[in-house]
């Protein structure tokens, strides 16, 4: 199910998704600091797998927890 709702990254004319740019990235995460689904956010397939990296590698440097309590 699509929803209407225009990127986020599109309609702020964002060439690249920072991953050092927490606060941006945490939008896209459930309190739980899971990955929340492109079609539930409304970022388009692009974006979303730059998204999915940018998470992956703030992770992996400790500026995102991987688990929230």
């Amino acid at each position: 199910m699509k929803k209407n709702t225009q990127c986020y990254f599109t309609t702020n004319n964002v060439k690249l998704i920072d991953y050092k740019d927490v606060d941006v990235l945490k939008k896209f995460l459930t309190p739980h600091a899971r990955m929340i689904g492109g079609g539930r956010t409304g970022v388009c397939a692009k974006h979303q797998r730059q998204l999915a990296s940018a998470i992956k590698r703030s992770r992996f440097m400790g500026l995102l927890p991987f688990v929230a309590k």
